[in-house]
């Protein structure tokens, strides 16, 4: 029987959760630290659905698609226009995320998530997405599927677990209001670097250096993260941010309470993008502290996000033992 695709309605939540809680226990199944399920994990996916869903004023739009085969509901996308960060231009507007919860049920023809990729395509670009993301595990299926619908790898999300407590480094310290310029000054790099490597999605705002500047200021009164610099004589020569985990990058019924994330990571050693420089024993000292500072906050894994084609970032990343855990995909359609 060929499926029906259509917006998910309030009827389908049920059927949605039971869905997504086995394919939760799929990846589960791979890596029970970073995929951990929730001990609630149906309620909490039924909860998380329908305040998606009855939201009268969402901070952004979502769109649950599902493909129905008779009675049976047999997949399912979940898609996001997802707000551009204010650091960047975002001349595209907000692109249009397809997001790691997307299946199928076991026994489905793969034709099934051919179809519900197009439609949640269609029903992006009908939103106003120029520009398409897709999230999915490396060598998953979707991972597949996206290749042959013309998606490239954009972003990598490197994970560890099994956390540790290292000793400090003695040119490693916490960042003060003081290194708020340096920290601007760094990142202009770094933002430099990401437009290299994709002008279209990365390219930074022109106000980039006074708003990344307010936030680190703002980051610094924020009690769920930490704020590292790597300091020598001639000052700065990089910063590290680590911070909790969101449901941006673990679907509804993982339970991302011990998982951190760092996102804001540079260091001059990792300047050239196809070659780790000289420094890079100090660049992981950097790295590594701002990954035990999650281990200090009771996390048991970390999440590091690094650009697909940043290779001396992703031989730093791995010299540490990290691996590539999600795979964002990008494709412009306009």
């Amino acid at each position: 029987m060929i499926p029906t695709i259509r917006p998910a309605e309030r009827a389908d939540i049920d059927q949605i959760a039971e869905l997504l809680v086995a394919d939760a226990e799929e990846r589960c199944a791979t890596d029970s630290g970073l995929w951990k399920l929730d001990q609630n994990a149906r309620d909490k996916t039924i909860s998380t659905i329908k305040t998606t869903m009855e939201a009268e004023k969402a901070p952004f739009r979502q769109q649950w698609l599902i493909a129905k085969a008779g009675d049976r509901l047999v997949g399912v996308t979940h898609s996001i226009l997802l707000p551009v960060p204010p650091i960047y231009a975002g001349e595209f507007g907000p692109p249009g995320l397809i997001m790691e919860d997307c299946c199928i049920a076991q026994g489905t023809p793969a034709q099934t998530r051919h179809e519900l990729l197009k439609a949640a395509e269609a029903d992006l670009i009908g939103a106003g997405a120029l520009i398409l993301l897709a999230s999915s595990v490396p060598g998953g299926a979707w991972e597949a599927e996206y290749a042959g619908q013309g998606y490239a790898p954009l972003t990598k999300y490197f994970a560890k677990t099994r956390l540790t407590r290292q000793t400090p480094f003695a040119d490693v310290r916490q960042a003060t209001e003081d290194d708020v310029p340096g920290i601007v000054a760094a990142s202009a790099v770094h933002r430099r670097i990401l437009n290299d490597l994709h002008p279209l999605f990365w390219k930074p705002h022109d106000d980039a250096d006074t708003r990344f500047g307010a936030w680190m200021k703002r980051s610094l009164t924020l009690e769920d993260r930490d704020m590292f610099v790597s300091d020598d004589v001639g000052g700065i020569r990089g910063y590290a941010i680590s911070h909790p985990a969101t449901p941006l990058h673990f679907p509804t019924p993982h339970d991302i309470s011990g998982i951190g994330v760092i996102d804001d990571f540079f260091h001059e050693a990792i300047e050239n993008p196809d070659k780790l420089g000289g420094s890079g024993p100090e660049a992981v000292a950097l790295f590594s502290v701002a990954a035990a500072a999650r281990a200090r906050r009771g996390n048991h894994s970390v999440l590091v996000v690094c650009p697909a084609d940043w290779r001396s970032k992703i031989e730093l990343l791995e010299k540490q033992g990290y691996r590539n855990a999600i795979t964002w995909h990008i494709k412009m359609v306009g």
